[in-house]
């Protein structure tokens, strides 16, 4: 009986150990294809009166399907999961328009990792690269206070 119990606790660590990829085999995939086309690209600046940033030094740039008419430019992201459970890993591109002539201002690609822990009541690990440049930082970039 004690076998079957010591059975029971050390199975999830069998589990976790003989399941897909390690947590280490993917984070060096997500440095890889982040190696190839991660982080951000920016294919023109606008400067813009200082009034069109909030407080915060921000700008409003809504999602293409929320965007009003009047909206001067849009985003637009998808997610693509290359591993869907645990764990999961997923490339995220987000793009940033201007309504006038469609044309692409930057984007920014990243790369993430979530899970592959052993079992248990504790949150799960992730990696993502690049760590620092997200939508936020692109559009700090593209948009600049005159």
């Amino acid at each position: 009986m004690k076998t079957f119990f010591l059975f029971l606790l050390i199975l999830p660590l069998i589990t976790a150990c003989a399941s897909g990829p390690s947590k280490g085999q993917l984070d060096d995939e997500v440095r890889r294809l982040c190696a190839i086309d991660g982080g951000i690209k920016v294919y023109e600046t606008v400067r813009l009166p200082a009034e069109r940033f909030d407080q915060y030094g921000q700008i409003r740039v809504p999602a293409r399907w929320l965007a009003k008419l009047e909206d001067e430019y849009y985003s637009e992201s998808s997610t693509n999961y290359l591993i869907k459970g645990n764990p999961e890993m997923w490339k995220f591109h987000f793009k940033l328009y201007r309504r006038s002539d469609e044309k692409l201002l930057g984007e920014a690609i990243s790369y993430t990792r979530i899970g592959g822990d052993i079992p248990g009541p504790w949150h799960s690990s992730s990696f993502q690269c690049p760590q620092k440049e997200d939508s936020g930082y692109l559009i700090r970039q593209i948009f600049i206070k005159e």
